[in-house]
């Protein structure tokens, strides 16, 4: 990109931009990507963290849609090789240079906006097979898409990939859980609430809180036994980062009691940049 063709702001999309700060889980996996894939993958979480920040900053669900729209027509346009943007701008031109200038599908970047338009809705998962697809369609989608700019085409990989994002977005559900109680977001499906007698709502109240820890282990456990059968094999490293770093995070999370009501339970930046290391 040269200054002349790129709009104000878009240096802000480079990595590590606000989508991969210092420190996170995202920040080592794009570390220890290749340089020439940095930009990309960094562009790549941006647009989910734009997106996904509507849920947070617009109040109300009608401007909250508009702008998912307008997202969404914006990455067709990006993909066309017309970014407005700031952030497409970057995405664009780190994907001609890292990716031989070939396209991405839309489908994962529209999948990810999907997910947050559910949400929107407050349509939430039945039981856990439509959490699981919950998940496959937003950090599911990323973990693709990461693994598309890898150059990776291989149907069996990529699969795998969105497999190895949706179980992550399981895990970060778990740390999420008494944060996102207090947004009215989901925590659990609707089947795990209502089989205890309770809504979601009710869940959120005062008189029913210290309940989601006992609430939550069943999940827990279902991630833990579903992590063995993650393939890790043939992913980009990046996305081996990612992995390894929440079942570290699930350890943490189930050793604590899962006592994720009034706190949100992490991995210290140091850990996270040695089981980065160490991830060959």
């Amino acid at each position: 990109m040269t200054a002349s063709d790129t709009p104000a702001g878009s240096a802000d999309w480079l990595f590590p931009n606000r989508a991969t700060p210092p420190g996170s889980s995202l920040y080592y996996a794009v570390r220890f990507a290749p340089a020439e894939r940095r930009d990309a993958l960094a562009a790549l979480a941006g647009w989910r963290h734009a997106v996904r920040a509507i849920l947070d900053e617009v109040s109300d669900p009608g401007v909250a849609r508009l702008k998912l729209d307008w997202w969404r027509d914006e990455i067709r346009r990006t993909l066309d090789g017309a970014p407005r943007h700031p952030l497409s701008h970057v995405l664009r031109a780190a994907l001609d240079a890292g990716n031989s200038g070939e396209a991405l599908p839309a489908a994962p970047f529209l999948a990810m906006a999907d997910g947050v338009e559910q949400a929107l809705r407050r349509q939430r998962p039945a039981d856990t097979t439509a959490l699981r697809a919950v998940d496959a369609h937003d950090l599911g989608a990323l973990f693709e898409l990461m693994a598309r700019a890898h150059g990776e085409r291989d149907a069996d990989t990529l699969t795998a990939a969105r497999r190895a994002g949706g179980w992550c977005a399981g895990v970060r559900r778990l740390r999420d859980a008494g944060l996102l109680l207090r947004r009215d977001r989901t925590v659990l499906a609707t089947g795990a609430v209502t089989a205890a007698g309770l809504s979601h709502e009710a869940l959120a109240g005062t008189e029913h809180r210290h309940r989601l820890p006992d609430l939550l282990a069943p999940e827990a456990a279902a991630l833990r036994s579903e992590a063995p059968t993650l393939p890790m094999a043939g992913l980009p490293r990046a996305l081996r980062i990612q992995q390894r770093i929440h079942q570290a995070l699930l350890d943490e999370l189930q050793r604590s009691g899962l006592a994720v009501v009034d706190q949100r339970i992490g991995l210290t930046p140091l850990r996270k940049f040695w089981i980065a290391f160490r991830t060959g």
